[in-house]
């Protein structure tokens, strides 16, 4: 971490979050030693916000004119439970002037669900059913790009960027705890600057 900082020249130290898998957003400006969310917002030049994954999906939030950035880490039980809906309404500006940049994270052919966690997707958005393929019986691919375009849509955000990578296949590029439980952390990172 003292290398990133150093060699991006950051402002100051991230924000760096102790990640739950859950829905809170916390105001990075007020931030104390590692909060217990899963995502975080600034509104002052020079707060960095910050979100590690490995195969979870790390997106950006911005606001068209700068007043606002957030960092969210949208893993599949955060993502189904509303982790970037949480992060818009925490941000406090309209949802339709934000940009989103989806990060690397596990692609459609390589993150395996069961019944349950496709369940879970459905039942809250019925338009999900597009963003699963059956795999065998009780068993799905799931693409994590998809169900985000579709959340942020719902949520108002019509801007959204990324979501092209498969940190699993990609060896060369990216971690991945599906590939190698024991493995590092990406970390994604934004901030207003001055």
């Amino acid at each position: 971490r003292r290398q990133l900082v150093s060699a991006l020249s950051l402002p100051a130290e991230p924000v760096w979050l102790d990640q739950v898998h859950g829905t809170g957003v916390v105001d990075a400006t007020l931030a104390v030693g590692a909060p217990a969310a899963d995502a975080s917002y600034a509104r002052q030049p020079g707060v960095v916000c910050a979100v590690m994954t490995a195969d979870c999906l790390p997106v950006l939030f911005c606001h068209q004119r700068g007043q606002t950035v957030a960092a969210a880490h949208a893993g599949w039980r955060g993502l189904a439970d509303g982790v970037l809906e949480a992060t818009v309404a925490a941000m406090g500006v309209p949802a339709d002037s934000l940009l989103a940049w989806l990060g690397p994270a596990i692609g459609p052919g390589a993150f395996e669900i069961g019944d349950e966690v496709r369940t879970l997707f459905v039942d809250r958005q019925p338009e999900a059913r597009e963003a699963f393929s059956p795999l065998v019986k009780g068993q799905w691919l799931a693409d994590i790009y998809q169900l985000a375009r579709l959340r942020l849509a719902a949520a108002g955000v019509g801007q959204f960027f990324g979501g092209g990578f498969c940190t699993f296949t990609d060896s060369e590029r990216f971690y991945s705890f599906r590939r190698q439980s024991a493995t590092g952390r990406m970390a994604s990172l934004i901030w207003i600057t001055g």
